[in-house]
């Protein structure tokens, strides 16, 4: 599949100690461990952004820019709130976002898991952060999609681990296809910036 491991920031829009969201995050993340290195980034402690601030930024938004800016890509798993991304979320991409002309997301590959126990599977979440992806400029993996409906705690066993079953095979699809993403996309930057190099 894919060859050096590549540093993927794990981003949960939900805060839930139990949260589906998160297990789900989890078996992805366990699901790709021969191919990527998964750093999940914490942002229920970000304070609600405000611009008066970026003289002095909070040191949990500080830490959470610099944990983003150094990884390779980005993997959204997040629920629905009301037809929409989650507010913690939602602020956490816009502190991400500034200071204007120093995003941490530039250019990062990314990808979008929403998950709920409704029949859509977090629709809306989901085309909400590939609209903002658009003009954060991060690729978005577009293929498969992935609105994973109808998962509740009997998906789960003991351990929090997805039982076998469908579900637990669209997962490992959605996972292996954003290993094989982020490395699309890194290693077609290194060559296209190697053919530059050769050209000059």
């Amino acid at each position: 599949m894919t060859s050096p491991k590549h540093k993927i920031g794990i981003i949960v829009g939900s805060l839930r100690r139990d949260s589906i969201n998160r297990k789900i995050a989890n078996s992805i993340a366990a699901f790709t461990s021969d191919w990527l290195e998964c750093d999940f980034i914490e942002i229920g402690d970000l304070p609600l952004y405000n611009e008066d601030d970026e003289a002095d930024p909070a040191a949990a938004v500080q830490t959470f820019r610099d944990r983003v800016r150094a990884v390779d890509g980005v993997l959204f798993v997040t629920p629905e709130y009301n037809r929409g991304v989650p507010g913690l979320l939602k602020n956490a991409i816009d502190i991400g976002s500034r200071p204007y002309g120093q995003s941490v997301w530039d250019k990062k590959p990314a990808a979008v898991v929403t998950v709920s126990p409704g029949a859509i599977g977090g629709f809306g979440s989901n085309h909400h952060l590939r609209q903002y992806s658009v003009f954060l400029n991060m690729p978005m993996m577009q293929q498969p999609e992935a609105y994973i409906g109808q998962v509740g705690a009997d998906s789960f066993d003991a351990a929090g681990q997805l039982k076998d079953g469908p579900l637990k095979g669209l997962v490992i699809k959605v996972a292996h296809a954003f290993a094989d993403w982020v490395d699309l996309i890194i290693r077609g930057r290194k060559l296209i910036s190697e053919d530059q190099a050769h050209s000059g």
